[in-house]
């Protein structure tokens, strides 16, 4: 749907002739910009859905980043984040695009981040400071979703008293985001303390025995803590999206 076919619904929308839901599912089901053989842009995810499609940046070439990202800006989406994303390609973007390019969580930013929208605190804890690119995914896919974020690094139960020392913190969250490797224990531990849902994440950093992060994942699958619910190893970004769903509901 273009913009003619769009003004011609909005006008049989004003003159009573097409009602307001109808009108609305119209404009649902009006699906992608198609960029050559490599890429279906979804325009209306967050017409669908509340939040504008993110970009995938691993397996991309820059320049796949760069048109896409280029296809949401200029169908009016203010602000696109780039997850997974390399510094060659961040090097190409920022060159056309007003990019914000974070090195340590693989992080871009196109356009300004957004005024906070969320109910409350979103917290992001780490077990350690390796697991830190994890959790800035989190934390950075957060707050382009509109929440005010925390970051409680380095609060790990080799050193149980860090994180005791932030109890204001934790009882105040209205989600927390928990990061861990190795064993994974923070999780359990955190979900001991909160009254709000913890989303566990567990990251690939440890020793041979953790296998690639298995052994944190299992652990925080079978958390004895209430209300832990667990998502992909690494996968900071699916847990900042949660968070925010979370965070935005009523």
């Amino acid at each position: 749907m273009d913009k003619r076919e769009i003004k011609e619904l909005l006008e049989r929308v004003a003159a009573g002739e097409t009602a307001v839901d109808e009108a609305l599912l119209q404009l649902k089901m009006q699906p992608i910009a198609e960029l050559g053989d490599y890429a279906k842009v979804d325009l209306h995810r967050g017409l669908r859905q509340g939040v504008p499609e993110i970009i995938y940046g691993a397996g991309k070439t820059p320049e796949q980043i760069l048109g896409i990202a280029r296809a949401m800006r200029e169908n009016g989406q203010e602000t696109v984040l780039v997850t997974r994303m390399s510094e060659e390609a961040a090097r190409l973007v920022e060159g056309q695009l007003p990019l914000r390019y974070d090195p340590l969580s693989k992080t871009g930013l196109i356009g300004p981040l957004p005024e906070p929208t969320g109910k409350g605190l979103v917290v992001v804890a780490t077990g350690g400071t390796s697991d830190m690119p994890v959790a800035e995914e989190a934390a950075v896919t957060a707050e382009v979703l509109g929440n005010r974020v925390k970051r409680l690094y380095d609060v790990g139960v080799s050193g149980i008293h860090r994180l005791l020392r932030h109890m204001d913190d934790i009882m105040s969250a209205r989600v927390i985001v928990a990061v861990a490797g190795m064993e994974g224990a923070l999780p359990s531990v955190i979900g001991g303390l909160a009254d709000c849902p913890v989303i566990a994440v567990p990251t690939s950093v440890g020793y041979g025995a953790s296998l690639g992060g298995i052994a944190a994942l299992l652990s925080m699958l079978n958390s004895c803590a209430s209300g832990v619910s667990v998502v992909n190893i690494d996968n900071g970004f699916g847990a900042g999206y949660m968070a925010s769903m979370i965070n935005h509901l009523d």
